[in-house]
């Protein structure tokens, strides 16, 4: 059964890191792109960033700079590097294709809260 665990979220202070996981079972990270999403109370979600099964990066442009999805094939874990993080990143980040986004099937995402 096809499963995405989003895990590494937690309380930063503003300007601080965070590396976000998400463990993949049931199909393979290389298969199709994988994307990072994001949702802050009372916003819709948003796509943070992908990468495609070549490896390509593509970002939402207030984020370049900031954030880094990359890949790991042997452990089909995709990850989420983001630095100088500011207030308006506190949100739930979820992993996902956007084939299971569009059917509704997530994971229980990982919260992010930046406050000094």
């Amino acid at each position: 059964q096809a499963q995405v665990v989003e895990s590494g979220g937690g309380l930063v202070q503003p300007g601080g890191s965070l590396r976000l996981s998400c463990a993949v079972s049931g199909f393979s990270v290389m298969e199709s792109p994988m994307r990072w999403y994001r949702q802050a109370t009372g916003w819709e979600r948003e796509m943070v960033a992908v990468i495609t099964p070549a490896g390509k990066a593509n970002y939402a442009d207030s984020l370049k700079g900031r954030f880094t999805i990359s890949r790991d094939n042997d452990k089909n874990t995709v990850y989420l590097q983001m630095n100088d993080l500011i207030p308006e990143d506190t949100a739930i980040y979820y992993c996902n294709t956007l084939t299971r986004a569009t059917t509704g099937n997530w994971g229980q995402g990982t919260q992010v809260t930046v406050s000094s």
